[in-house]
């Protein structure tokens, strides 16, 4: 089995760390496995990308052909982009929905998250609100590659062992803090998928997913909260999520089912969302 991965972003986003750790693992698996990278500038923004093949079988080459790519994740929306012809039909894209706007004439970001969300078998993931939530947002690269990891063929255990190799010369606050982002996106991913499969627009699906506590969304509230954000409410609802003042929800049926019953939710969403049954 190979699989086929382009790493994106842009210097400082945590690219190489990214490609530490899937490589650890493909070593830890006695798997093969072929790098290359283009590094930017970090001080400047530079964009850096990687190409990682892993494979049952000896790898001939260490760039993935336009075309076979298994997945591209990219921890910069721009960025993903440049590396779309690379997708294979059944590939998938997996992108942070934070700008590094580093040109002047970057574009609307609403117009580029837009474009990534008309692609098949994508993923975008607020890695800075849930980087923060695991405990710093230097932990970004770790959400994005939890978001990414169902794509990638190495059980999760053996992913965050190499995790905390990566981060061991800083210590087990580090190692834990990155450890919980690389969760919280896994849990993310896994959410946003499961509203898209229900029909919720991209921007109310990633609205609301950036405001659950580590990213979290319980299994029986799927229909729930789909429910919630196909609603007239959903509007608002992605509105108010979109503020910069406002806490975390927890991705309970509970809390769902609360909103769907209120005769006046419009004008109570802060206390329906945000307090707890």
């Amino acid at each position: 089995m190979e699989t086929n991965i382009i790493l994106a972003g842009v210097g400082g986003q945590g690219i190489v760390s990214i490609s530490y750790v899937i490589d650890m693992a493909a070593l830890k698996s006695e798997r093969f496995f072929k790098q290359a990278e283009v590094h930017g500038m970090s001080q400047r923004g530079g964009a850096v990308s990687s190409h990682l093949r892993i494979s049952d079988k000896p790898i001939h080459s260490d760039l993935v052909p336009r075309g076979k790519g298994t997945l591209v994740l990219s921890v910069e929306p721009l960025e993903s982009l440049r590396y779309v012809e690379y997708l294979s039909p059944d590939g998938a894209l997996v992108v942070s929905t934070d700008p590094f706007v580093n040109i002047p004439n970057y574009g609307d970001v609403e117009e580029i998250l837009d474009a990534i969300a008309d692609i098949p078998s994508h993923t975008l993931i607020a890695s800075d609100r849930l980087a923060r939530q695991a405990g710093t947002a230097k932990a970004q690269n770790m959400v994005m590659l939890g978001a990414a990891s169902p794509y990638i063929d190495f059980p999760d255990d053996v992913l965050e062992n190499g995790i905390r190799e990566a981060f061991a010369k800083k210590g087990e606050k580090v190692q834990g803090i990155n450890v919980a982002a690389f969760r919280a996106g896994k849990a993310a991913g896994s959410a946003y998928r499961a509203l898209i499969q229900n029909k919720v627009r991209s921007k109310q699906a990633r609205s609301f997913i950036g405001r659950l506590k580590l990213g979290v969304l319980e299994d029986d509230a799927i229909d729930s909260w789909s429910r919630v954000l196909t609603s007239e409410m959903a509007p608002a609802i992605t509105e108010l999520l979109e503020g910069k003042t406002l806490g975390q929800i927890r991705g309970t049926r509970e809390i769902a089912t609360r909103v769907l019953d209120a005769s006046d939710a419009s004008s109570r969403l802060p206390e329906l969302l945000f307090q707890d049954p």
